[in-house]
């Protein structure tokens, strides 16, 4: 048991004693009394009601310290509901309504606030932008609507009704949250919106709003993608999986004109013949806990489709997983047994600290023949650090950079990369070029690898 849990349990039991001091000595004070003035004419069963009351009052107040005080409605900090109470009261609600909406209203810059102006400033903005919520709908002509707090500056709130009547509103209450200001501390807000429509699960429904708003954020927002239903794509995730139906296409990789070496990309096929793209089923294989059984899936499948073929295929796969002794285990067997080589390509947001044991296990799978590729480089920092400290052999700029114009206007970023990498005797690879101009002018920076539709096509590995 923790400390916090061991300190709450003592609180709580001196709050109770300190409770029911009073009504126990009320108690003895009246059974006192009466067995003084009233000895002679007790009967017997006045002693047993004596020791039910005792027994019942001391029950009745050591649930209520026990129970009663640890069911919170509201958050401390913003005065909205908790999360755990604001899901029970939507669950509700969606039960009860046939169209419910849910919109999401972030803080996006909430850790700068807190870094820069301390937690207690970073508290007091969590309450004001609560309070300008409430404040802002109810000039709308909407009141009493459930609020939530629900993690970092992320505030959740429920109205009956369909997203096409909320829509608009969530726009002008984002443009007009340019202008507000908490102790002249600047605050970032951003907001989604989602409805039934899309699912009658709330927790489908709370992470739809999460997907929508890092969509909003991205530029390279996916368009005319189409929607499935939360519960039936994890059911083909799982399916797609457990019977290996896998869609393998590669595209060719060049150096100075000649194909190098080709990367793979994995599509998932549902059993009614329905295509599942990455950008759609990766979320959901990572929040199911599949990430190492589909990572190696893929480098089996890749390894016995190509096992003829003495050629380079660049896998992206988690560095979780890479990490992780189960697919090491696994992926040092079947690289032993086949003739075809692996480049493994990595991106992760968050850095790993550990680069010892990383580049301990890289260089034990290098003894097999695998290849190392950093992604997005230029872009994020982490892939920055990987540079820097690991034993890699190519790294892939963000496809950000895959245009002229791009490309053009930040050439001393690629070429401080590019030559950053050749001194340490890496190579330099950028994909997605689609047009002659960024083909001439990736060439022209000396990056090594060049992929796109420009140069090759995507092709179906026949297994």
């Amino acid at each position: 048991m923790l400390l916090a849990q061991i300190k709450e349990r003592e609180y709580r039991f001196r709050l109770a004693l300190r409770i029911g001091l009073p009504i126990f000595a009320l108690i003895i004070a009246f059974i006192s009394h009466t067995l003084i003035t009233n000895y002679q004419n007790l009967h017997s069963s006045f002693f047993i009601e004596a020791i039910l009351v005792i027994l019942v009052s001391t029950y009745f107040i050591f649930y209520l310290i026990y129970n009663g005080f640890s069911v919170k409605i509201t958050d401390d900090v913003t005065k909205t509901f908790t999360r755990e109470y604001l899901y029970e009261y939507l669950q509700k609600e969606i039960k009860d309504k046939k169209e419910y909406t849910l919109i999401l209203i972030s803080i996006d810059n909430l850790n700068d606030i807190n870094k820069l102006y301390g937690i207690k400033n970073g508290d007091k903005v969590l309450r004001e932008v609560a309070d300008w919520i409430g404040e802002y709908l109810k000039k709308e002509g909407i009141n009493n609507f459930p609020m939530g707090h629900i993690k970092g500056g992320d505030f959740i709130l429920g109205l009956e009704g369909l997203k096409t009547k909320y829509s608009t509103l969530l726009d002008l209450m984002c443009l007009k949250s340019s202008e507000f200001k908490v102790a002249d501390i600047e605050v970032k807000i951003s907001g989604a919106i989602t409805d039934t429509m899309y699912s009658k699960e709330l927790n489908y429904l709370v992470e739809n709003l999460f997907e929508i708003l890092e969509k909003k954020k991205s530029s390279k927002q996916q368009k005319n993608v189409e929607e499935i239903n939360p519960n039936e794509l994890e059911s083909i995730v799982i399916s797609a999986i457990h019977n290996r139906e896998l869609i393998i296409m590669s595209q060719d990789i060049y150096a100075e004109g000649k194909e190098l070496f080709q990367e793979c990309f994995i599509k998932l096929k549902a059993t009614n013949g329905k295509v599942i793209y990455p950008k759609t089923y990766l979320k959901v294989i990572n929040k199911l806990g599949l990430g190492i059984e589909f990572d190696l899936l893929v480098l089996e499948r890749v390894l016995e489709s190509c096992k003829e073929e003495e050629k380079i295929f660049a896998l992206n796969i988690l560095p979780t997983s890479l990490r992780n002794e189960k697919f090491l285990s696994r992926a040092k067997e079947l690289l032993r047994e086949s003739n075809t080589k692996v480049m493994f390509v990595l991106f992760e947001l968050e850095y790993y600290s550990y680069t010892s044991r990383y580049n301990a296990i890289i260089n034990g799978l290098k003894e097999y023949g695998a290849l190392f590729a950093i992604d997005r480089v230029a872009s994020i920092h982490t892939s920055f650090l990987y540079l820097r400290e690991l034993n890699i052999d190519v790294i892939r700029f963000d496809t950000y950079y895959s245009h002229a114009d791009k490309l053009e206007k930040n050439r001393s970023i690629i070429d401080g990369f590019n030559l950053m990498a050749h001194e340490k005797g890496i190579k330099s690879w950028m994909k997605n070029i689609e047009d002659e101009q960024t083909h001439l002018l990736a060439q022209k920076m000396g990056i090594d690898y060049l992929q796109g539709k420009q140069l090759a096509k995507l092709k179906e590995i026949n297994n």
